[in-house]
């Protein structure tokens, strides 16, 4: 099949605009002013709820042709309606800057390593069946699902087909991309040069900069990234002079996201204990009351508890592997058992104990009291985190260099933000303590301790609005040429390597174990049938491992 990078690109822009759609439909059903002026965050609220949708759909049906295409014509046609709506016409230039660059990211070969294990079974799965109960006897991948895989199986469309599930982790870039450049362009206009600006620098800079191989995202940089924004939210929330329902809406929206692409960001709830303790104590009691007046806050529990069920009906458990969620009393139930033997594999695998080529000898005692410091400081700490940390130096003494001001002042903020730095430094001691690796959450924990303080000491410089100007300029087209280059360059190695043709055959590269789950579902359930029907090919022992509950609906048993 020749897949030519027009195609691609088409239906990249027709997947992007029907999301943009639906942000705009839903933020004017729920008169949510976040506003039309912030294109990033009407994107983000159009994934919200996509998610909840697919979430909801997928339970009665598959996520079909017919069904996708009736899905983005309805956002198109939102668009186009609402798009009057938009307040600055600006915005939408920049939009499509941004997401054409971003473009050159899903030019891949080469996947995540994990996309054929479980990322595209899971999402081809969704667009074959409806919800069926026990799949997380399959892999362990289908034990704990992401939203990421419900919104691509949303995008399987005739002619790109499954071609489009790299498309939803570079739209969560592209949107966060343009809610940091709004932030970083209305500071300027404003003149509101603080911390926070420099904060959404470094971040945008962080992003396009560490996380340019849309292929290595899976599920857990797209949450990382968004922590990003959500961080940056509960600080402007601190900020009382602010618009709290925006804010708010904000909040819920990006942190909802999060936990539906990685189940253990539920720890990030416990910002909000602070956060309401700092309310309530300043008599800012409307602020407490705000969040539980808010419809959003009650969708956001809505998805929250589909995301449970989700698990509930895939293992058996609330959150898997946390064991003390685990139900056995279920047909489907993997068990305690087998909860606490993944967990500990998980822990295994993140303290450098388990690795494709080597395996700990004792795990047991490997796992107990810090055995396992020493051998994850030689083999994960040098040199992933090592060259991480070096990264991180070299982007803010860079930045620190290019924003330098001889001239400083005193500086002014409010000292309630140290809770969120307090907070991110009991996170990163739980990151440490249970899964020390950077995918599962320290990306974005190390960044931000790094990053606060550099952030704090550049806002002490008197600002030259003249010199500012040219300087931002410089230095978003430094990032953006990294962005560029660094891809390139990645392509250029695909090229060599895989003979990787991205004008010709654009898509990325797919073979039969990318579809084994399939079959080993249908081969489940066609023995099943034959046995009902009392058809000679019937194998009991098969049929045993299965169980109807409805029409289209069966229950895995796990061996």
């Amino acid at each position: 099949m020749t897949f030519n990078i027009i195609t691609l690109f088409i239906f990249y822009k027709i997947i992007l605009i029907a999301v943009l759609g639906f942000g705009l439909l839903f933020e004017r059903i729920f008169n949510r002013r976040t506003s039309f002026d912030q294109l990033g965050f009407t994107g983000l609220t159009g994934i919200f709820f996509l998610i909840l949708y697919s979430y909801i759909s997928h339970i009665f049906l598959p996520h079909g042709y017919t069904h996708n295409m009736i899905i983005v014509f309805l956002g198109l046609v939102s668009f186009f309606f609402y798009y009057r709506y938009i307040k600055k016409k600006f915005n939408i230039f920049i939009f499509f800057i941004n997401f054409s660059i971003l473009f050159l990211a899903l030019l891949i070969f080469k996947t995540h390593d994990d996309f054929p294990y479980y990322h595209f079974p899971y999402s081809y799965y969704l667009t074959q069946y409806s919800m069926q109960i026990g799949i997380g006897e399959f892999n362990h991948g289908f034990r704990t699902p992401s939203s990421i895989f419900y919104l691509n199986s949303l995008f399987y469309l005739p002619v790109i087909k499954y071609y489009s599930f790299y498309i939803p982790s570079l739209l969560i870039m592209g949107f966060s991309n343009l809610i940091l450049i709004s932030k970083i362009f209305t500071d300027l206009k404003k003149k509101n040069i603080n911390y926070t600006f420099y904060l959404a620098l470094l971040f945008f800079a962080f992003i396009n900069i560490f996380f340019y191989r849309l292929q290595e995202h899976g599920t857990d940089r797209s949450a990382q990234i968004l922590v990003f924004i959500f961080l940056l939210q509960l600080i402007s929330l601190l900020d009382f002079k602010k618009d709290l329902k925006i804010n708010i809406n904000c909040i819920l929206i990006t942190l909802g996201i999060i936990i539906s692409l990685k189940a253990f960001y539920i720890l990030y709830i416990i910002f909000f204990i602070p956060l309401l303790w700092i309310f309530y104590t300043r008599k800012k009691l409307n602020i407490v009351l705000e969040f539980f007046q808010n419809k959003l806050f009650y969708i956001f529990i809505i998805l929250f508890s589909l995301n449970l069920l989700i698990y509930f009906l895939n293992t058996g458990c609330l959150i898997y592997p946390v064991f003390q969620t685990c139900f056995d009393n279920f047909d489907w139930s993997l068990g305690t058992a087998e909860a606490i033997k993944m967990n500990n594999h998980y822990q295994l695998w993140s303290k450098a104990g388990l690795t494709p080529n080597f395996r700990i000898d004792n795990p047991e005692l490997y796992l107990t009291n810090f055995n396992w410091v020493i051998n994850w400081f030689d083999l994960y700490f040098f040199n992933k985190v090592s060259d991480f940390l070096l990264g991180l130096i070299v982007l803010s003494i860079i930045s620190l260099v290019l924003f330098y001001q001889k001239k400083k002042i005193i500086l002014k903020f409010n000292k309630k933000i140290f809770f969120i730095f307090f907070i991110i430094i009991l996170l990163l001691f739980e990151w440490f303590l249970n899964h020390p690796a950077l995918r599962y959450g320290g990306y974005v924990l190390i960044a931000f301790l790094i990053f606060f303080p550099v952030s704090l000491i550049m806002s002490k410089y008197n600002v030259n609005f003249k010199n500012l100007n040219k300087r931002l300029v410089i230095f978003l087209l430094i990032v953006t040429a990294i962005f560029i280059s660094r891809n390139f360059n990645r392509l250029d190695n695909e090229i060599k390597q895989y003979k990787y043709s991205p004008i010709i055959n654009t898509f990325y590269y797919i073979n039969e174990s990318h579809f084994r789950i399939d079959k080993v579902m249908k081969k489940r359930i066609s023995n099943f049938e034959n046995c009902e029907n009392k058809i000679n090919n019937c194998d009991i022992e098969l049929k045993s491992k299965v169980k109807k509950v409805s029409k289209n609906r069966y229950i895995f048993i796990p061996e």
